[in-house]
């Protein structure tokens, strides 16, 4: 009996746990990116040189390999290739209007503006006047964005015309299918993370986190603080509203990856993914934090496998608390002499990952946007104390020396 092959889009460092999952479970991965030195290719049974937005090219692929599913993960962008290819050869995954709605950001403004989820006042522009009138019609600070791009590219905090003017066309150019920018306002209240997983049975949501950001970039962040209560904000609230709109959206199933900002006793959507957590979320912490093995009911279920549809947060784990904490760059940056604490990175069991962007002899400077992070480490502790304490550790052991 021959083994399912599952194709993978995008062969970068992220895609690694997908990769592995898969192939512990016994099927064939075929991973496909443009970059001929992709990390992901050394951990798939067989791979291949592609763009992955090139849909029909990929699928020419798929159909000449005769794979059984289409699959990507931690990775927005591919997401219309996945449902794209997986309608054409009639397999299961998530559908190209749902691509869509789940990775081009006027779309969620309008589902939410629709379903009466709370939603900011936007704009989509075509234009730098467009968005000048816009900025002047609200009188307040607005965010640009992309209307599909990823990791923070191209979004910019926006507090008078002259920042418009500086930033506009930058942001336009990461708009891919439509060249557009999203303006709408800035919401200053605190941001959160929402994990979850849709079944059959619905939404549920996973994994809550308090997200904190550079102090020089509003849009970048650099700490993401996992529990499962919050004695300053209603999480059962925030979960319901996520559960509300995932299952209000028809998204059939997958695992999903939410932003909120709360203000005036609301939490405002900011954007949703139909995917894992980037920088190991949907992996690593999901798991840790519910108990939930969410990567095992995504494969099975793409794969067309009959498998358990209802799942819920390990109660044993109610206290439990994990982060994802990204390294500061120490000054105004330079050119790296030595790196100080990685053996107490190394050796620490509550440490369950770590990684450096740079190496000995590299100029690091402050991060442009969530790609050019120096680096993290993803910690936890069975309460928020010890976890605490631990963090203080790391920034102690843990030093950058400069030329």
């Amino acid at each position: 009996m021959s083994k399912d092959k599952v194709m993978v889009l995008a062969g970068t460092f992220w895609q690694i746990p997908l990769i592995k999952k898969i192939r512990e479970l016994g099927y064939i991965v075929l991973d496909i990116n443009p970059n001929e030195n992709s990390p992901a290719f050394s951990f798939a049974d067989q791979y291949m040189v592609a763009d992955i937005l090139d849909r029909e090219t990929c699928l020419r692929i798929a159909r000449n390999e005769h794979v059984s599913a289409v699959m990507s993960e931690q990775c927005d962008i591919a997401n219309p290739s996945v449902a794209f290819i997986s309608e054409q050869m009639g397999l299961n995954s998530i559908s190209s209007e749902q691509a869509e709605l789940y990775t081009n950001k006027l779309k969620m403004r309008e589902f939410c503006q629709k379903y009466g989820f709370s939603n900011p006042e936007f704009k989509v522009c075509y234009s730098l006047f467009e968005a000048i009138d816009f900025f002047h019609s609200i009188n307040k600070k607005v965010i640009i964005k992309p209307l599909d791009s990823n990791s923070s590219r191209g979004v910019f905090l926006i507090s008078s015309e002259k920042d418009l003017k500086k930033h506009f066309e930058e942001t336009l150019s990461y708009s891919k299918i439509e060249k557009a920018v999203l303006c709408e306002r800035y919401i200053s209240g605190t941001e959160f993370t929402v994990d979850g997983i849709k079944t059959d049975m619905g939404h549920t949501s996973l994994a809550v986190s308090i997200k904190r950001h550079y102090s020089y970039n509003p849009n970048i962040a650099c700490s993401l603080f996992f529990s499962n209560y919050n004695e300053n904000f209603d999480y059962e609230l925030l979960r319901k509203t996520n559960d509300d709109y995932v299952n209000c959206s028809g998204l059939k199933f997958g695992l999903t990856h939410a932003e909120y900002k709360y203000e005036n006793g609301k939490y405002y959507l900011i954007e949703i993914g139909a995917r894992g957590g980037g920088n190991l979320i949907g992996s690593d912490i999901v798991p840790l934090m519910s108990g939930v093995d969410n990567y095992y009911y995504l494969i099975e279920k793409t794969l067309g496998h009959k498998i358990q549809e209802t799942y819920v947060r390990d109660k044993n784990l109610d206290k439990r608390c994990a982060v994802l904490q990204f390294f500061d760059v120490p000054g105004k940056g330079g050119i790296v002499k030595n790196i100080y604490g990685l053996d107490f990175l190394e050796n620490n069991p509550f440490i369950i990952r770590y990684g450096l962007n740079f190496k000995k002899g590299d100029e690091i400077h402050d991060a442009k946007n969530d790609s050019t992070r120096i680096g993290y480490f993803i910690a936890y502790a069975e309460s928020q104390k010890d976890l605490e304490n631990l963090i203080k550790q790391i920034n102690q052991n843990f030093k950058i020396e400069f030329e």
